[in-house]
């Protein structure tokens, strides 16, 4: 017996989706064969009954007691054969299923896995999310029916050489007939192909709007825009819906199609062998086993019908997964790496930003999608001229950069599971969890837990306010203690107590040791050795902060913005965010009343 998943799902061919369900089927082509033989055998059993019965009929009709006898022991054999042959059939369709599944996702997740950071630039959240769902079932599919598309094209033509020995219009019937009936249907796929590829289309855009409505809701409740996005979001259900209703149209012709084919076999064979019958061309068994066999011909056509539905339903998936796996990553690992150098200088050429060892840096942006881009270039997330100790970050392992260099970014998000494991990943880091909950003042956020840190969460932190999620990153990233720490506005969602807090104890925690934090908040940039203020991409100015303040009055400009606008900004936002929360019956905690109850 299989299991799955398979330990390793291979490199598939992405030239193409038929070239990538043709890639999965070779991985599986012992199961599918064995499913092929099984299920032709099984339909073709079937195929056998209703002869059996025409020859019972007619050992009855001239009276032969043995002839009965005979036949009915025959059919009660074909029974077992084909109760034996479709549980065989069947656990190997199930196979089928599961390992193009299984692979499938496999894939997809390794994948994602080697883009990193950059999956969320390159593609759209509900395109990966519609891959997980839908798609694998839709290519599992495929698989599953192969075996049964080709038993029932073997069992049309078993039936054709029997009516062809019984009758020979009535074997031309299934000949002629069936192939220009089943051309009819195929007019119905193109259309059908088409209408489901747009349909996945909108489907892909919705479940996206609704991953970013639901991740930034709370900022929406604050700037007033959750009504407007909703309103945004029905409608474009809607024309989901409508694209659904019009998928569903081609869908129900061709469901129709399975029971009108064989139907008119039914109708137009059993009138023609009755007046064969009647001619005396065919014996009263014969025409039995002709209306059996018209009647049959409902399992292989209908079967048929639905194989195309499956493989119309199956490349339009396969589509999809071809389009995740042929992103590139953003970074390449280089052939001959070298080895990590001694501790030195981290520069960014193209920014200017010189972060020498164990210095404190804050980072001032005046364009707040900088900062961002700049801490990818730092961590290497990005192709960029950048330097450590005079080596180029491209020169060495990934692996060592990303063990050595770690960026914190402010939307990272939280897995389901315990939250231990959330803030340990992998068990790695050398930091202490202890230590880390206390820097960045997350003690009452685990001691509200029922578990505390055994507490199974789910997915993205839903049951935490904003602040909360971010001061448990700030705990994942202290924990993971690296040699560089970039950290990009780490207490942007807290009170102004709070982040006076965290800013003086990371300061304490990481003194002595490489640190870069990206924000305009003047709490936290008092707490640096030195800042460096940025503009237009450019490094302006560096130095204390107090000294920026007096020197630069566009930095101060920044900063005083902040600290006066913003933070109050800030404050309404968690007010309205709390009256939301209750209108909602959600559990979340206010970090603002917590943390202002505990300085007093």
């Amino acid at each position: 017996m299989r299991t799955f998943p398979v330990a390793d799902p291979g490199d598939p061919d992405i030239r193409s989706a038929g070239r990538y369900l043709i890639w999965l089927a070779a991985r599986c082509r012992r199961t599918i064969t064995m499913g092929i033989l099984w299920a032709s055998v099984w339909m073709v059993a079937q195929a056998l009954m209703p002869a059996a019965v025409g020859r019972a009929i007619d050992a009855i009709e001239a009276r032969d007691e043995q002839g009965l006898l005979g036949w009915s022991g025959a059919l009660l054999g074909i029974a077992i054969l084909i109760g034996f042959t479709g549980i065989m059939r069947h656990r190997n369709a199930v196979a089928n299923f599961l390992d193009g599944a299984f692979r499938t996702i496999q894939l997809v997740t390794r994948h994602s896995s080697r883009l990193g950071a950059a999956l969320q630039h390159r593609i759209a959240s509900g395109e990966v999310v519609g891959v997980g769902t839908s798609d694998v079932d839709a290519i599992g599919g495929v698989l599953d029916i192969t075996a049964r598309g080709c038993a029932s094209v073997v069992t049309l033509g078993v039936v054709a050489v029997v009516l062809l020995n019984m009758s020979v219009p009535l074997g031309l019937l299934v000949l002629i007939g069936v192939p220009l009936l089943m051309g009819l249907v195929s007019l119905l796929l193109r259309p059908l192909h088409r209408r489901q590829n747009a349909y996945r289309d909108l489907q892909t855009g919705l479940a996206d709007r609704a991953v970013d409505i639901a991740s930034g809701l709370r900022v929406l409740r604050g700037i007033g825009g959750e009504r407007t996005f909703g309103a945004r979001y029905r409608r474009e259900s809607q024309q989901l819906r409508a694209a659904g209703v019009r998928t569903a149209r081609v869908e129900s012709l061709l469901e129709a199609a399975q029971f009108l084919v064989p139907g008119f076999f039914v109708a137009f064979g059993t009138w023609l062998a009755a007046r064969f019958a009647l001619d005396g061309r065919l014996t009263i068994g014969q025409m039995v086993s002709f209306y059996g066999y018209a009647a049959f011909l409902t399992v292989p056509l209908s079967t048929i019908t639905e194989f195309a539905d499956r493989v119309v339903r199956g490349h339009v998936a396969a589509r999809r997964v071809t389009r995740v796996l042929a992103l590139e990553p953003e970074v390449t690992e280089t052939a001959e790496p070298v080895a990590w150098p001694p501790p030195g200088d981290l520069v960014d050429r193209r920014s200017g930003l010189l972060v020498r060892p164990g210095v404190l840096l804050g980072i001032a942006c005046e364009d707040p999608q900088e900062a961002p881009a700049l801490a990818d270039r730092l961590g290497r997330y990005q192709e960029a001229d950048v330097l450590y100790a005079d080596v180029r970050l491209a020169d060495l392992a990934l692996a060592d950069v990303r063990e050595r260099i770690l960026v914190g970014h402010h939307d990272a998000g939280l897995f389901s599971g315990p939250l231990r494991r959330e803030l340990t990943p992998g068990g790695g880091g050398t930091g202490d969890l202890a230590t880390a909950v206390e820097v960045a003042c997350a003690d009452d956020v685990i001691d509200a837990l029922d578990a505390g840190l055994d507490t199974e969460i789910a997915a993205r932190g839903r049951e935490f306010s904003g602040g909360q999620v971010q001061r448990l990153r700030l705990v994942r990233a202290l924990v993971a203690d690296p040699q560089t720490l970039v950290l990009i506005e780490p207490t942007s969602a807290v009170d102004a107590h709070t982040e006076a807090r965290i800013a003086a104890r990371l300061a304490a925690h990481r003194r002595g040791r490489t640190t870069v934090v990206a924000t305009t908040s003047p709490l936290v940039l008092d707490t640096m050795d030195e800042v460096a203020y940025v503009e237009d991409g450019k490094v302006m100015a560096v130095g204390p902060h107090r000294e920026l303040l007096a020197t630069e009055p566009r930095y101060a400009a920044l900063v005083t913005r902040v600290d006066e606008d913003d933070r109050d900004d800030r404050d309404d936002r968690d007010d309205r965010d709390d009256e939301g929360d209750n209108d909602d019956n959600d559990n979340d905690n206010d970090d603002k009343g917590h943390e202002s109850e505990e300085v007093a």
